[in-house]
């Protein structure tokens, strides 16, 4: 019988497109880069999606996130992306969760029940506190670094954390995980150096704090989209190996 998963299944086999139905992902983020993952996820026939975001579509985020659009300017980011994927696929498990994840939010969170964890957030403390607590638990991670203020869409590579080089962003998680004892973890990371100003900010030291107090960076559509999908590409491959 013809399904969506017909061509997917001509690559992957029909043994890997039924253990990914089974799989449970959560995706943290779902703006620029999380919502292509959760989406390219849910194409590939992952069967249990969980979304956590505490953020409104608003008109800034049109320009690269793929559940932006005028018509959904003021909704919840994940009821958005809950309904996208459910019309993509009306079997898929979908958990909608309005959450900012940080250290004061965690504890009410498990992250025990996943196969594995995308990490889209774009705060460093948030960023820290997730690896950190999936480590603990055995729970595999692939964290997205900065795609901001980026014009490159193929300076993106997949590596280590600690075999990274360029990134602001990826040098102080490596700095930070380093002292919290964390000796390994899959990234998605640009080579690309930063754009300089233009009335934006350096990433490195902007990504300290909470979204809300620092100043915005620069974004194009050809750029998160592809970090997105190659962090769900990752997770795919590493759960039908």
């Amino acid at each position: 019988m013809i399904d969506q998963f017909q061509r997917t299944a001509l690559l992957l086999g029909q043994e890997n497109i039924n253990k990914l139905k089974d799989r449970r992902v959560a995706v943290f983020g779902v703006g620029g880069v999380g919502g292509h993952a959760a989406e390219a996820l849910c194409r590939s026939g992952i069967g249990n999606i969980d979304v956590f975001d505490g953020d409104v579509v608003d008109v800034t985020n049109i320009n690269r996130q793929i559940i932006a659009t005028h018509s959904t300017i003021g909704r919840d980011k994940v009821e958005v992306i809950k309904d996208r994927l459910l019309d993509i696929n009306p079997d898929v498990s979908v958990r909608a969760c309005k959450l900012f994840y940080l250290p004061e939010t965690a504890d009410t969170v498990d992250l025990s029940v996943y196969d594995y964890i995308a990490d889209a957030v774009d705060t460093m403390t948030a960023k820290l506190e997730l690896v950190c607590r999936a480590k603990a638990m055995n729970v595999p991670v692939i964290s997205s670094m900065g795609a901001a203020n980026k014009l490159d869409p193929s300076a993106f590579e997949i590596a280590d954390i600690y075999e990274t080089s360029v990134c602001p962003m990826a040098r102080i998680m490596r700095k930070e995980l380093r002292k919290r004892g964390v000796e390994s973890l899959k990234v998605v990371y640009s080579k690309e150096d930063p754009l300089s100003d233009r009335g934006t900010c350096d990433r490195g030291t902007a990504l300290l704090s909470h979204r809300s107090t620092r100043p915005l960076p620069g974004s194009v559509a050809f750029v998160p989209p592809v970090a997105g999908l190659i962090l769900a590409g990752e997770i795919i491959m590493d759960l039908i190996t």
